[in-house]
């Protein structure tokens, strides 16, 4: 069975004239293991597309299931619960509370969720982003990137069976971004992960599993790797 459907799913905003269909009607399936772009130009519908899977936003129609729990039958309660369970975000947004340190970020999550890293896989993680000087730095400390990297560990750290990155390289120079890359990718394949990555640096995509393109709110199987 996916980890993640979308059956018949559509979203629009607005009506009569203003009316914007920023999805259009879309079926998508991701399996355990897969790393999965979604390229496209800006206002084609991606940041939509990620923000409904991630129960953020509800589909004008349609289904959206993660591991077999349909979250346009849930409400909001429920839905917060899946998603503190199920899904890692890494957000444009690095989505830090600023009054925590780096360290305490990651402590908070242990509080609301079990089933985190352990010691050691955190220690490992804060070694692989380069961050381990920055634990007890606020974000408002940190740079940009510094920040998204701190922001990829918090998604991590949680175990999620899915990660959804929205341009999660985005503040980051090359070197750096291959590297968040090639993180994401072992992630996802030595703990049988889903992650999708929406993105418009399509360098980033030999990386990925599957590549789809958005255009205008219709999504498209690019390629296979």
């Amino acid at each position: 069975m996916s980890v993640l459907q979308l059956v018949g799913v559509t979203k629009t905003f607005g009506s009569g004239r203003t009316k914007v269909e920023a999805l259009k009607n879309t079926d998508f399936h991701a399996e355990s293991g897969e790393l999965i772009a979604i390229i496209g130009p800006s206002g084609s519908g991606k940041s939509t597309f990620l923000t409904i899977i991630g129960g953020l936003l509800s589909p004008s129609e349609g289904d959206v299931i993660i591991n077999g729990q349909n979250l346009s039958a849930l409400n909001e309660k429920q839905r917060s619960r899946i998603r503190l369970k199920e899904i890692g975000f890494i957000l444009q947004a690095s989505n830090l509370v600023p009054f925590l340190s780096v360290a305490d970020q990651l402590r908070l999550l242990n509080k609301v969720k079990k089933g985190n890293m352990v010691q050691a896989e955190l220690e490992q993680l804060y070694e692989d982003l380069g961050i381990g000087d920055l634990r007890t730095k606020y974000p408002s400390d940190l740079s940009g990137g510094e920040r998204q990297r701190v922001a990829i560990a918090k998604a991590l750290f949680s175990n999620p069976s899915v990660i959804l990155a929205d341009e999660p390289t985005a503040s980051l120079d090359s070197d750096r971004a291959y590297e968040v890359m090639e993180l994401l990718k072992s992630e996802t394949k030595n703990k049988n992960t889903t992650t999708i990555v929406v993105t418009h640096d399509i360098r980033l995509t030999g990386y990925c599993d599957k590549v789809y393109n958005m255009t205008d709110g219709v999504l498209t199987l690019q390629e296979e790797h």
